[in-house]
């Protein structure tokens, strides 16, 4: 199997660079990982990440990856507001890209990045996720498949307790949390149900702390047969343990809750997640059928799939096409015109 000479430009400071870099890290038998570049002001803000994570690997310099045509492939892990800039140089170069979620906010930017990796034809892979959630992943396609019957709900919730410098940081972007958590759900209610009819964003601030940013996230979509929410906080307590999915059909309801749980005594990263449906039988009682997903290591699911798509062994299910509707429903979700 062909080893993938890659990269990472940039480490987040609250979402999911390190994770991406230590997974590429321990499995070498995939990734020939040479290096990493620090750009903006990471070297300052992510400073303990730095030290931790990327410690015995060298750093380049940004020109040194993309002007290298040996290094075939990226993993685009800075701040969301400057996503979208570093991806667009990486596709320019011609490399490979994962993505962290769900690029920057200016739309123009975007899809001038969408048709760069169109004219180039390399895969360009973004990191929301849940999307190699097995439990999520299998109720995508029941619902795509028509096991649900005719859906008219999906609510889907996702919140956290973040501390006062993170709730702060939302103010990063227009949205706040709708931007940063809720695009995770917006790709799952835009995947099971298509875009909808209507967005009515209704993300406020709780001014817990004195901190003026958009920390609650509220958003109805409005489809012709139906009405589906998405909601996340910043503030709540438990609130990692009550993230859910509930989707509705005229034959058959299910939740997944919680979402994914951390399997503490295995190793980093590893999962579990639970879900309950609720049919009918022939008498018309209701019928509980519970299920718990085997282990699983997001990451590794996820950049497992980005190395066979470099490799031309997969196909992305996730085409440009969807991820540009994606982009602009997150936008609309955020309380902006596009």
């Amino acid at each position: 199997m062909r080893k993938i000479k890659i990269a990472q430009i940039g480490m987040n400071r609250y979402s999911h660079a390190p994770e991406i870099f230590h997974t590429m890290k321990i499995h070498p038998e995939l990734f020939d990982l040479v290096g990493y570049a620090l750009v903006e002001d990471e070297r300052e803000t992510c400073a303990a990440k730095i030290e931790k994570f990327f410690a015995g690997y060298p750093e380049l310099t940004l020109e040194q990856i993309l002007s290298d045509p040996t290094i075939e492939a990226v993993a685009v892990e800075t701040d969301e507001i400057h996503l979208t800039k570093y991806a667009q140089m990486a596709a320019d170069a011609g490399k490979h890209i994962h993505m962290e979620k769900p690029g920057s906010q200016n739309l123009a930017d975007f899809e001038r990045l969408i048709e760069t990796v169109r004219r180039n034809g390399k895969t360009f892979h973004i990191g929301y996720m849940y999307r190699y959630n097995p439990l999520i992943s299998r109720a995508i396609e029941d619902a795509k498949n028509g096991k649900f019957g005719q859906i008219y709900s999906v609510e889907a919730h996702m919140s956290r307790f973040d501390k006062k410098a993170t709730r702060e940081w939302f103010g990063s972007f227009k949205g706040g949390m709708m931007f940063y958590l809720g695009c995770h759900l917006i790709d799952l209610v835009l995947q099971i149900q298509g875009m909808p009819t209507e967005v009515l964003p209704l993300n406020t601030r709780t001014g817990l702390d004195g901190v003026d940013t958009e920390d609650l996230g509220f958003a109805v979509l409005r489809y012709p047969n139906g009405i589906s929410v998405i909601r996340m906080g910043g503030t709540e307590v438990g609130g990692s343990r009550r993230r859910q999915l509930v989707i509705c059909g005229s034959e058959r309801t299910l939740e997944i809750k919680p979402l994914e749980v951390s399997i503490k005594e295995a190793a980093p990263y590893t999962l579990y997640a639970e879900q309950t449906d609720y049919a009918s039988d022939e008498s018309g009682h209701t019928v509980l059928k519970p299920l718990r997903s085997e282990p699983f290591q997001r990451y590794e699911a996820m950049l497992f799939a980005f190395a066979e798509m470099v490799r031309g062994e997969r196909e992305n299910p996730y085409t440009l096409e969807y991820e540009l509707q994606l982009f602009k429903l997150i936008l609309r979700c955020c309380g902006m015109e596009v």
